[in-house]
C-alpha cells in the first residue's frame, strides 16, 4: 500500500474527501516526525510505537575492498508493533 492507496482508504473509512483525508494524513505523519525529531516517543495504542534510538559508533567492513571502516554513531526511528497488529 503506497500513500495514495491510504488516503483513499482513509477517505472511504472516515467518510472524508480524499483532499481532507490526505491533509489529515500529512498532519498526523508531520506530527509524528517533529515528536521523533524532538526525542519524543510517539505511543498508539493498540497499532505500535515509535522512539528514536542512539546507535553507537561501530567499526565495519567494506564487502567490496574488504577494509575496515568507521561507521559514525547517529540516530536511528525505532518501530515497536502492538501485540495484537496484523492478527
Amino acid at each position: 500500500m503506497n500513500k495514495t492507496d491510504l488516503v483513499n482508504e482513509i477517505a472511504a473509512k472516515a467518510q472524508l474527501n480524499k483532499v481532507d483525508a490526505k491533509k489529515a494524513l500529512d498532519a498526523t505523519l508531520e506530527s509524528i516526525e517533529q515528536a521523533l525529531a524532538n526525542d519524543d516517543k510517539v505511543q498508539l495504542i493498540g497499532f505500535g510505537t515509535f522512539s528514536i534510538v542512539e546507535k553507537p559508533e561501530r567499526t565495519g567492513i567494506n564487502p567490496q575492498t574488504k577494509e575496515k571502516i568507521t561507521i559514525a554513531a547517529r540516530k536511528v526511528v525505532k518501530f515497536k508493533p502492538a501485540d495484537n497488529l496484523g492478527k
